[in-house]
């Protein structure tokens, strides 16, 4: 019986919640960056101790992979959604850079995409690692919409957006209000129908 109570008092609290947990990682996350947060961070509030957190998430680069799972799933569904909407491409893309611009301007404390930004400058080369394949997976969709129009130019007008994408995010981190956002991103979808060629 002591044992037992020892091994409970040890473990993760009674109700743990697993998906509550990644999304208060997130919320970290999205505030201090990767390389701001650190497990002692998580621990607290989440309520758990450092071997439970390592019991329940393996270490800091895979529940950061989790919380990344769960932004692509949720804030980071504006891309595709912008993507499959009507019209033309530069108008689909018009639509993607007013969403960010839309998105990314400061709430609660927050501000930017965590994806482009959460690992900026880290030295954790794991969790860069993460960072990029996301943002690799959605050129790859902006460049896959594009080819519908401009296929020979495919790959390089959708590294264009991802540029603006990234400034987007890092003016909005910055402080840039939301007038201003969206004045860059009408001035970047301005740009891509130039670079198009309509």
């Amino acid at each position: 019986m002591t044992a037992t109570k020892k091994s409970q008092g040890r473990g993760r609290p009674r109700g743990f919640d697993p998906e509550q947990a990644i999304a208060t990682a997130q919320a970290l996350f999205q505030e201090k960056g990767y390389d701001g947060v650190g497990v002692a961070d998580i621990g607290k509030a989440l309520g758990i101790t450092p071997p439970s957190f390592y019991n329940a998430f393996g270490s800091k680069a895979a529940l950061f992979d989790k919380v990344l799972d769960r932004y692509a799933g949720s804030f980071g569904r504006f891309v595709p959604d912008a993507l499959d909407g009507g019209g033309g491409v530069a108008e689909a893309i018009a639509r993607v850079l007013r969403d960010a611009a839309r998105l990314y301007a400061r709430k609660d404390g927050i501000a930017g995409c965590l994806v482009l930004d959460g690992a900026r400058s880290s030295g954790d080369a794991e969790a860069v690692a993460l960072t990029r394949r996301k943002m690799e997976e959605s050129q790859a969709l902006i460049a896959a919409r594009i080819a519908a129009e401009a296929p020979d130019r495919a790959d390089r007008l959708a590294s264009i957006v991802v540029t603006a994408l990234k400034g987007l995010s890092a003016a909005a981190r910055d402080g840039a209000s939301p007038d201003e956002l969206r004045a860059f991103a009408d001035a970047a979808a301005a740009g891509f129908r130039v670079a198009l060629g309509e």
